[in-house]
């Protein structure tokens, strides 16, 4: 009975100290926002030490593996320049550089770019208020914003403005926005970057944000210093909105913009008359604008990909050197995903979008070969900072032992010891032995190294990792 009535009391306790400490967070961070990203942030810093042990060689699991469900084994399709895979820039914050984010509908760009002005790890974080879509995202010093982006700067080039619109827009607007001292100073680095996602996924995602009465018509569609006419440009329904719509309507439409939107908010519209469809044939029309696509897609800083959260959060902090808050968030429960399409359906749909289809195979192959260069760039590092670390520990071992050369470990002939020869400590002369053994073990391990710093990219492409 007693110990029982010892237990009993020992729960209440416990549940007690449980309660208060509620309290005490709901008082310090009161909001559901402020307590996730505080326990996202305390999963980030664990995540990055096994990270950290994972390359000391603790054996820690792979954070990037677990995301990608079915795929088992990657296989490179696209041969890739090395000038392509390797893409960390030289962002200066501090100084003129700008980054620009092509929000394509549907993609998680409202996520994203939640992240970017909410999440990064800045000298000067941007000033986000309650109650207001906007945040200021000024450089340190400076009342100079680094980030252009619909939480920055808004719509300023138009509503999802597309690659033709943003770059001959972004540049006139931050000259704008100059003064006139700056604008006598070299002209500053704009860094493009954008989202992706399955194209199926992504016209399933846009079918019911329609469906629920949503549009764009407030889109420019700006193109060679011109808006589309209404001949050029129709619309799919009359009214104010197309709610209610079924997924039969919204496939009927053969203009309708959600077809191969991927595609053509990439590509340079400009080199096929910009929506002048009597210029060329359709699939002429189509077949330059998922080149231009595809080029505007490998030159620029960076993008992600939907399907890729972790993935993407890694290539961003490695191609900016930027550090994200909190890790990014697998969400498979979307409003797409919850759709029963049958498989017709779904083949019609990648029919109807099978330019954005083959731009995406295109796309995923690039970014994963891009993360795969990444983390063998990162390895390679991490072996060159063993190798000087070895290469600091010999330079202490040799004077003790008088080891002379690369290739030859043995310790020089010492003088026969007696009481008055000058000898180490026994305590010394372990800690020197062990050293000078483990350099022994690790001299074939070295010569690899020596003969790894001058490996190309047929070390990537022949040693494509496997995600499980």
């Amino acid at each position: 009975m007693d110990e029982k009535s010892y237990y009993s009391r020992l729960l209440i306790a416990l549940l007690m100290v449980l309660c208060f400490g509620v309290i005490v967070l709901q008082y310090v961070c009161p909001t559901s926002d402020c307590q996730l990203l505080h326990l996202a942030s305390l999963s980030s810093r664990l995540g990055s030490r096994a990270r950290g042990d994972r390359m000391n060689g603790a054996g820690a699991g792979d954070p990037y593996s677990s995301e990608d469900g079915a795929l088992v084994r990657f296989v490179p399709r696209f041969n890739f320049t090395t000038k392509d895979l390797d893409r960390a820039v030289d962002f200066n914050i501090k100084g003129d550089d700008v980054i620009v984010f092509l929000h394509i509908q549907k993609t998680g760009g409202t996520t994203f770019g939640r992240h970017l002005v909410r999440n990064i790890q800045l000298e000067r974080p941007c000033e986000c208020h309650a109650g207001q879509k906007k945040c200021t995202c000024y450089r340190p010093g400076k009342r100079d914003t680094w980030l252009f982006s619909r939480f920055s700067t808004g719509w300023s080039c138009g509503l999802h403005a597309d690659w033709t619109e943003l770059t001959s827009c972004v540049p006139s607007f931050m000259g704008n926005r100059e003064s006139q001292e700056r604008r006598r100073t070299p002209s500053r680095n704009y860094y493009y970057i954008t989202i992706l996602r399955d194209p199926v996924w992504r016209y399933l995602s846009e079918w019911r944000h329609v469906q629920r009465g949503a549009t764009w018509k407030a889109s420019k569609h700006m193109c060679d210093g011109r808006l589309p006419t209404l001949s050029e440009l129709p619309s799919c329904y009359n009214g104010d909105d197309w709610s209610g719509c079924s997924l039969e309507e919204f496939m009927a439409c053969s203009y309708n913009l959600a077809n191969n939107r991927q595609t053509r908010m990439l590509a340079d519209l400009s080199l096929v008359g910009c929506y002048n469809l009597s210029i060329m044939s359709e699939s002429q029309r189509w077949a330059m604008l998922l080149e231009s696509a595809k080029r505007n897609l490998r030159n620029m800083a960076f993008f992600g990909l939907t399907e890729y959260q972790r993935k993407t959060q890694y290539l961003f902090e490695h191609t900016f050197r930027l550090s994200f808050i909190a890790p990014f968030t697998q969400l498979n429960g979307t409003r797409a995903a919850s759709v029963e399409v049958e498989p017709e359906t779904q083949r019609r749909i990648r029919e109807l979008n099978q330019w954005d289809v083959e731009l995406y195979e295109y796309a995923r192959d690039l970014f994963l070969q891009r993360f795969q260069y990444a983390r063998q760039q990162e390895r390679r590092e991490a072996r060159q900072r063993r190798l000087q670390e070895r290469r600091r520990l010999r330079a202490k071992v040799k004077p003790w032992w008088g080891v002379t050369g690369k290739a030859v470990f043995k310790p020089t002939k010492e003088p026969p010891m007696t009481e008055q020869s000058p000898v180490f400590s026994e305590e010394k002369q372990a800690d020197a032995g062990q050293m000078l053994e483990s350099e022994t073990e690790g001299q074939v391990e070295d010569n690899w190294l020596e003969e790894d710093d001058s490996e190309t990219i047929l070390d990537y492409l022949e040693n494509v990792e496997q995600w499980r």
